[in-house]
């Protein structure tokens, strides 16, 4: 079975950081999109919310509720 990957978070750098140890002490599979230093290697820029977080779709129930949480976290 081929593992996919799903988007399940935008932020900053400092909340996918935190969101992406979250998930891997759940044993889940993550990667991360840094938009924000890639467009500033290639020469351009990039908006600072622009960090990705991916899960593996095996665990995506998992996942989602542990962003979920996580996200009641941050806005509380």
């Amino acid at each position: 079975m081929e593992i996919e990957y799903i988007k399940v978070f935008t932020g900053s750098s400092i909340l996918v950081n935190r969101l992406n140890s979250l998930l891997e002490e759940a044993n889940i599979k993550t990667i991360i999109k840094d938009r924000v230093n890639s467009g500033n290697l290639a020469g351009f820029g990039a908006l600072g919310n622009s960090i990705e977080l991916y899960a593996a779709n095996t665990d995506l129930d998992k996942a989602n509720a542990v962003v979920e949480n996580f996200k009641n976290e941050i806005n509380s």
